[in-house]
């Protein structure tokens, strides 16, 4: 059977043809080759018009093919949904799905950073009026309190949404820094600091050192902060080397002891 093809009938936008009866056509049909194959007309028949809306979205961070894609993923949807019993044309239905697709993209996969939906709006509003005031303000760019009166904004909201701008995209950590001979933002950035447990560690057992007798403590000082050996410690102390041993082994297992309880 010829699958039926799209008219030259007149319509406000070039690139919207008439396929009313493709679609009551293809709302008739069971699944199948014929169904699929004037499904995929369809699809290339509206695809000028789901390219022209993600050219709007051109310069915010994707690229243009990119955008082409997720509009024509955006159509299809479109196209697999639409329902021409509704009564609505098929572009009422496919301009605000597209549209939505396009948008999606950008909230899931182009944000590096978590930005609340309320602060992404603001960003739009003032790229927005910011775009359009460049246009008057020749030479310069708008000022905060310019874009504030434009977009019927306070200054504050202009200020946030313009740092949501810096958090649009992010910056390769292999680039170079603003101001610097080479110096690549990954120069920058530190890395784990093993003292960091030891701190830890030391607030955790302070306790337990504290309620030891006061020979046993000055023997755990001496040998690891004082770095002596346990025959210095003897001999400071006028004990036996062997004694210094039992001692250390003694608080070693109460400390154990008292940290394991504590966590347990």
């Amino acid at each position: 059977m010829r699958v039926a093809t799209a008219s030259t009938k007149p319509h406000p936008h070039d690139d919207a043809p008439d396929t009313a009866e493709d679609f009551a056509r293809l709302a008739r049909l069971s699944e199948g080759p014929q169904r699929r194959q004037l499904r995929d007309h369809l699809v290339q028949a509206w695809l000028p018009m789901a390219e022209r809306i993600a050219v709007r979205f051109k310069g915010r961070g994707e690229s243009l093919e990119d955008l082409y894609q997720v509009a024509a993923l955006g159509l299809v949807k479109a196209v697999d949904h639409y329902d021409p019993g509704r009564g609505h044309a098929f572009e009422a239905y496919a301009v605000p799905t597209i549209t939505g697709e396009i948008k999606r993209h950008f909230r899931d996969h182009m944000w590096t950073l978590h930005v609340p939906r309320r602060v992404q709006d603001l960003r739009n509003r003032v790229r927005q009026a910011a775009k359009e005031l460049s246009q008057t303000t020749p030479g310069r760019r708008p000022t905060v309190a310019e874009i504030a009166r434009h977009a019927h904004l306070s200054e504050g909201e202009v200020r946030t949404g313009m740092e949501a701008l810096e958090c649009f995209t992010a910056l390769s950590l292999d680039a170079e820094m603003p101001g610097t001979d080479g110096y690549a933002l990954t120069d920058a950035i530190g890395g784990p600091d093993p003292a960091y447990d030891v701190v830890v560690d030391r607030v955790a057992v302070r306790p337990c050192l504290q309620a030891l007798p006061e020979r046993e403590r000055t023997i755990l000082y001496l040998r690891f902060f004082g770095g002596m050996t346990q025959s210095r410690i003897a001999q400071q102390l006028g004990i036996s080397q062997m004694h210094v041993s039992r001692l250390l082994s003694g608080c070693f297992d109460q400390l154990r002891d008292e940290l394991l309880a504590e966590t347990g």
